[in-house]
Order: structure tokens, then sequence, then C-alpha cells
């Protein structure tokens, strides 16, 4: 308690009719997150963010497809800034299993989730929260390869793998080039987001990584990421992204064309390079970085790229 921002409890008062009593978890990435009890016996989970301008439109599609019945908490108060920052505050949701596992079966579970989640979504009318999530982020402006990010731009460059720089450089190119329009989707479809009981998903969340981008985009980025559940990020084994696209393809009721089969490949890659980066910028072990090293060339054959593209 001793160690919770100073305008916290004041922000709880105003907006939830209590101040905390008891820090039920906390965890501090991007966003500052922080279960809590309250004095007026409400346990609520607020979430704050730098406020870039995304959050507004985040939180009103989650509370939409929470109206609606889809699996995911139910936000308590709109974005109420507190200082530099947006928060708000939404239902806890406790319980549920993570499911493990890289499987093309695994695949196909999270797969047929995300293709309800999308569904649900094309109802939702918000404006575009963008900038769209920084490791989803091959549509931006700023000059270089790279969107600015203080935290990477400022390190060594020269540490990152050519092979890595590559790969980015000609998905990316495949990912401008197709003139497919925007949807509304979620960006970080990781199994340590989403909880089980049984074969039932109970719970999706991080509605903070709503993006804006072509559908065959958020899909085969979802094809790449899903099955972390712990630890770093990594990417998923190739059977299992194809697996996931068929999956999608097949519970949403319509196939992708041959320019969006060969986007949502190339959109698999880019959150891959963006974390290979992020690994050896940070010295951690490369865990994506030997993933993307074993399955580019493939992945960009799939994505229409010949070796010389």
């Amino acid at each position: 308690m001793d160690e919770l921002p100073a305008w916290l409890p004041a922000w709880c008062l105003d907006q939830l009719g209590g101040e905390p009593t008891e820090v039920l978890f906390r965890s501090e990435q991007i966003s500052m997150v922080f279960g809590l009890r309250l004095t007026n016996a409400t346990e609520a989970v607020v979430k704050a963010r730098a406020d870039d301008g995304r959050a507004v439109s985040c939180v009103a599609a989650q509370a939409r497809l929470a109206e609606r019945g889809f699996p995911c908490a139910r936000p308590l108060t709109p974005v109420v800034g507190a200082g530099s920052l947006a928060v708000h505050a939404e239902q806890l949701r406790p319980g549920g299993d993570v499911v493990h596992g890289d499987s093309p079966d695994v695949a196909v579970r999270y797969a047929k989730v995300f293709a309800r989640l999308m569904a649900e979504l094309a109802g939702v009318t918000v404006p575009p929260p963008l900038p769209n999530p920084r490791w989803v982020r091959w549509d931006h402006s700023d000059p270089g390869l790279w969107p600015a990010i203080d935290v990477l731009d400022d390190l060594d460059q020269s540490a990152v793998p050519a092979y890595v720089v590559d790969t980015a450089e000609r998905a990316r190119r495949r990912l401008l080039a197709a003139a497919l329009p925007c949807v509304l989707g979620h960006a970080d479809f990781e199994a340590q987001n989403l909880r089980w009981h049984g074969r039932d998903v109970w719970t999706v969340h991080d509605w903070d990584s709503l993006a804006w981008q072509p559908e065959a985009a958020l899909v085969g980025a979802a094809s790449g990421v899903f099955a972390r559940g712990t630890g770093q990020p990594t990417l998923a084994p190739i059977e299992s992204s194809e697996a996931f696209l068929v999956a999608y393809q097949g519970a949403r009721g319509r196939a992708f064309t041959a320019v969006e089969q060969e986007v949502a490949w190339a959109a698999s890659l880019w959150p891959a390079a963006h974390n290979a980066r992020w690994e050896v910028l940070h010295g951690q072990p490369t865990v994506c970085g030997d993933a993307l090293r074993a399955q580019a060339a493939q992945r960009l054959r799939r994505a229409g790229l010949r070796a010389d593209e």
C-alpha cells in the first residue's frame, strides 16, 4: 500500500467511491496495473498508461464487447486523466487457466476465439486507436525502418543482427504495398492474455492493445504470437501459424484472397523482428531471434517474397 502512486487513492475515491485498502496484485510494463480492494468493498483493476490518445477508443470498444456478452472485463469508469496518464478502472474477473503450447491443435483453439473477437469488433465503431501498439507498428510514418521508440532507439543499433533488419524490411515492404482496408482488432493476442475454463474461454485481457490495421495483418500477427504463455515473447512454429490461419478463415466463413494470405504471413514476422531487436538490445536470451532465424525464409516465401526481394 505504501508503494501506490500518490494520485491513486484520490482517483479511486472520486471514480469508484472508495480508497484502496488492499493490493491484490500489481504489474508494470507499458501500463501500470493495480488489482485493488477498496473501502466500499469494491474489487477493481485500475490501469494507467501514458496518454497517447489511444485509451478512450480502446476502453469504449471493450465496454461494447462486455455489454454484448463477450468474455472480457467490463469497464467501470471512462478514461479519466491523472496528470499525464490516461487511467480507467475495470471489473476484476479472476479465475481461469492459461492454455500453454504451440501445437497446431492449440493454435486452432486460439484462432477460433480470435475469429469470434474480430466478428464482435466488426460491429463496434470507435475512432481508430492510433498510433498502433509499438510491436505491430509497421505502418508508422517515422523515418527509417523502425517506429520511434526511445527505449530502443537510444541503444546501440549495431547489435541488431542483419537478418533481423533484413526480415523486417522485406516484411514491411510487403505490408505497405497491400491496399487493404483497416479494421479494429486485438494486437496482443498471446496466451498470457487469455484465461480458460476447460475448453471454454473465460476472459480475454489487454484491451489497451487494440489496433487499426487490415484484418489479414491482425490475424497474421496473432498467428505468430499466440503461444506466449510465460516468459519472453516467441514465434509459433510455421505449421501452427498455418493451422491458426486456416481455422480463423473457417470460423469467419470467408477465405482470404491471395493478397490477404501474403499479408498475413508478412505480418507474422513483424512482431518477431521487433522482439528479436528488443532481445539483443537488452541483452536477453535470443528466443525470438533464434525462431526468426530458423523460420524467416519460409515465412517470407509464403508472403510472396523471393530471396532477392
